[in-house]
């Protein structure tokens, strides 16, 4: 299976990439398919139910609104995020439902989209089942996907060993464990960047992909800017003020302080402002999750902003490398929160982010392997337990903390030669392990941990 530094990060829409991103891009796959299977002019109804994680913090994470703006032929990347909710009151209201943008549908928001908070579909705890009915009410078709975890999608006919979307396409370095990959850096003169461009030039031009990194990291920005510009409360109850905007007022103001932790100041900023858009349903660049979207921007700005040098080149690097590592995670472990809980969101990125700024530091191979894992043996066992279902609480202050964690793993990794006793692999392995024994209760359902220990008000 050949993953793509594309796949890994991606435009979306908040404030998840696995209840929100997800559920709209299998919602899109099922209209698309009642056109392509010939029944979308005999359709009268269309229902979802949402199972396992999907269903129990579904509705915190806009879960339910992503389906019926996928139902519409939305997609995360395009749709237009500030009249998302005006599109679903929309449909609820007016009792109709434009599937694919052409078909009308009745459509009865209790009714047609059903969340289990207590049962689950076999091979995933994010699953769902949508149905298209006719007049009479007859099915015409149903089908079961799951969310994987980054926005991945599978069909429903996926057994539990299906983390990732096949592609069989043939790579000139093909790796699926950091071993394998440090062998092809050691056998080739490569660095790690070298070895995943050489592999995304199957898919795309150096011209064509540097072009598409590149708009990644604009976006990155553009977030951080929104973040840093919008004042106000997040929506969703909790009544959690952005902090964003005043720290960006403080930090400007501040110029000439000498406070040799000044850059962290900045590094949580980043990561404040990237996960309060987020949080809000704002623009975002899944990396690889959304709950984690905040570290690698926030990683990636403190390159800019403080490594002398810096320069678009490093940002292509830092993509491709920390890319390399999300690969890993992705193949041998997983990057959902309600499959191995929080370790396989910030700890991904946390070691994701190590791992690119360790290479545009300087790093050798071994170093960056070094540094990402760091950056995941110090987040082993974190558990998913978001506050009222909601992306904000511990989400928002976990990618700062997490982001100056990756920072010091990268610098970490440098003071050394790359030799260490625990490698990438083992500590990627001991995640699935703890993942699998962690209770279901601390892996996204809102049903453990801080999610029970403090009072929603």
């Amino acid at each position: 299976m050949a993953l793509s530094v594309l796949d890994l990060f991606s435009v979306g829409i908040g404030p998840s990439s696995s209840h929100t991103v997800g559920p709209m891009r299998a919602a899109k796959l099922f209209a698309d398919g009642l056109e392509e299977d010939g029944v979308l002019g005999t359709t009268r109804r269309v229902q979802a139910e949402l199972f396992g994680s999907l269903g129990a913090t579904g509705r915190g994470h806009g879960s339910d609104k992503a389906v019926v703006l996928g139902f519409k032929g939305l997609l995360p990347e395009t749709v237009d995020t500030a009249a998302a909710d005006d599109l679903v009151a929309a449909a609820a209201l007016d009792a109709e439902l434009w599937v694919g943008g052409s078909q009308r549908v009745d459509f009865n928001w209790d009714e047609d989209v059903v969340l289990h908070r207590r049962k689950s579909l076999p091979a995933h705890p994010n699953g769902m089942t949508f149905r298209a009915l006719d007049h009479a009410g007859s099915v015409l078709t149903e089908r079961s996907y799951y969310s994987i975890g980054g926005g991945f999608v599978v069909d429903g006919d996926a057994d539990a060993a299906d983390r990732v979307v096949a592609d069989s396409t043939v790579l000139p370095y093909p790796f699926t464990s950091a071993d394998e990959l440090l062998e092809i850096c050691s056998r080739e003169g490569m660095s790690i960047s070298q070895v995943m461009l050489a592999n995304e030039l199957t898919w795309h031009t150096e011209a064509e992909l540097r072009e598409k990194l590149l708009s990644l990291w604009a976006v990155m920005r553009e977030c951080v800017d929104n973040g840093c510009a919008a004042e106000g409360i997040l929506p969703g109850g909790l009544k959690v003020k952005r902090r964003a905007p005043s720290l960006y007022r403080t930090l400007n103001a501040d110029v000439g302080v000498s406070d040799p932790l000044r850059a962290m100041e900045w590094v949580n900023l980043f990561a404040l402002a990237v996960n309060e858009e987020n949080a809000a349903g704002g623009r975002i660049v899944t990396a690889p999750t959304n709950g984690a979207a905040g570290i690698i921007p926030a990683v990636l700005h403190y390159y800019t902003k403080f490594v002398p040098g810096a320069d678009d080149d490093g940002v292509v690097t830092f993509l491709l490398t920390a890319a390399a590592v999300g690969i890993l995670f992705k193949l041998n472990a997983s990057i959902s929160g309600a499959e191995v809980g929080c370790q396989g969101e910030v700890g991904s990125a946390c070691s994701m982010a190590a791992a690119g700024l360790c290479e545009v530091l300087g790093g050798t191979p071994a170093q960056v392997e070094n540094a990402a894992e760091v950056g995941i043996e110090h987040n082993l066992g974190l558990t998913c337990d978001p506050v009222g279902g909601l992306v904000q609480i511990p989400c928002i202050e976990r990618n700062a903390i997490a982001s100056v964690k990756a920072i010091n793993a990268a610098r970490l990794a440098l003071h050394g030669d790359g030799s260490h006793k625990v490698s990438l692999d083992k500590a990627i392995k001991t995640m699935r392990e703890t993942g699998a024994d962690m209770k279901s209760k601390y892996k996204e359902t809102s049903r453990g941990g801080l999610a029970v220990n403090v009072i929603e008000c």
